[in-house]
């Protein structure tokens, strides 16, 4: 049991064996505190926390947060990280998607609450659906489909989003609310969905290039060194409206597939398939906010990021020869 001690913050990460959950981990453990991952493992990868076993500095409990949480543990910061966050694990775990975005925040702050500590919501990019203003800044309210198959994710983000802000305007609670937009690294799982492993994963592979649609709609890619020094410095901060972090340079699928094309040196051709139910054709951060409120942006230049998540997936998808 964590107990608090002057110098050493005491952190409970919901999600904390996900790719992001476990990166913030490393983040907060390199910066003194002592963490305390909660996770179900519906998504979530023991690999991805396998290095700190061992570490007295951590511990990892077996949890699914939509049900009540107890810790004995004194606890300074709840950062919220559980859930299915790629389509293909959304539509594949709708209820548990909705139950965790709404149960799950609940709890979540409720542990906050309890413990009277400062609380973070993962909120996502997705809270502004297929948006009709580009970039998109955090006044945008969004325009998403709430019956659509993408509702399940998008609306419980948002719900999530409303909730920790009646608990700051109610309860006076300390809370943040990081708006992620496309997040890319080490540790991402090969098959996902998303445009990131799937694209690196085929051209590793030399399978087609899938692309929805006509490949023009664009993303933007953060390298996760640079979210979670953008989550980080928002957790400290005294600032409680969402923030976008994300990189604003904007390409489209069909570019990105290019590029990664060029950097494995793969032979692979596109494969072109119908566009998805609502899959919003821009995606972009205005980073205003974070540069002025938190002095951040990201540094990671693409190809050096992009670079080592390829070998990340190589050293998985090729054993090693000695």
């Amino acid at each position: 049991m964590f107990k608090r001690s002057a110098g050493s913050p005491i952190s409970v990460i919901t999600g904390g064996a996900g790719f992001l959950g476990s990166h913030l981990t490393d983040r907060l453990l390199k910066e003194g505190h002592r963490v305390v991952g909660l996770d179900n493992f519906i998504t979530g990868n023991a690999d991805n926390i396998g290095h700190l076993a061992g570490d007295e500095r951590y511990r990892l409990i077996r949890q699914d947060v939509s049900n009540f949480i107890f810790l004995p543990d004194d606890v300074d910061f709840v950062f919220h990280f559980a859930s299915p966050a790629s389509p293909i694990d959304y539509l594949e775990h709708p209820i548990p998607t909705l139950k965790v975005g709404a149960l799950g925040t609940h709890n979540a702050l409720g542990l906050a609450k309890a413990k009277a500590a400062k609380f973070l919501i993962a909120s996502t990019s997705e809270c502004y659906g297929d948006p009709l203003i580009h970039p998109q800044t955090e006044d945008y309210w969004g325009n998403v489909n709430p019956i659509g198959p993408r509702g399940v994710y998008d609306e419980a983000k948002r719900f999530a989003e409303a909730m920790t802000m009646a608990y700051h305007r109610y309860h006076h609670m300390d809370t943040k609310i990081v708006r992620i937009f496309n997040t890319y690294g080490p540790r991402m799982r090969l098959r996902d969905g998303r445009v990131v492993p799937a694209f690196i994963g085929q051209a590793l592979a030399g399978e087609p290039l899938t692309v929805f649609g006509d490949g023009s709609q664009t993303r933007s890619f953060c390298f996760v060194s640079d979210l979670i020094d953008g989550i980080y410095r928002l957790a400290m901060s005294d600032f409680h409206e969402p923030v976008n972090i994300g990189n604003p340079r904007e390409m489209t699928i069909r570019e990105f597939g290019e590029q990664i094309l060029r950097l494995t040196g793969s032979s692979s051709k596109f494969e072109f398939q119908p566009l998805p139910v609502d899959d919003p054709k821009v995606r972009q951060p205005d980073i205003t906010r974070a540069r002025h409120v938190l002095n951040w942006e990201p540094k990671v230049d693409f190809e050096v990021g992009i670079q080592q998540t390829i070998e990340f997936f190589r050293s998985r998808i090729q054993p090693a020869v000695h």
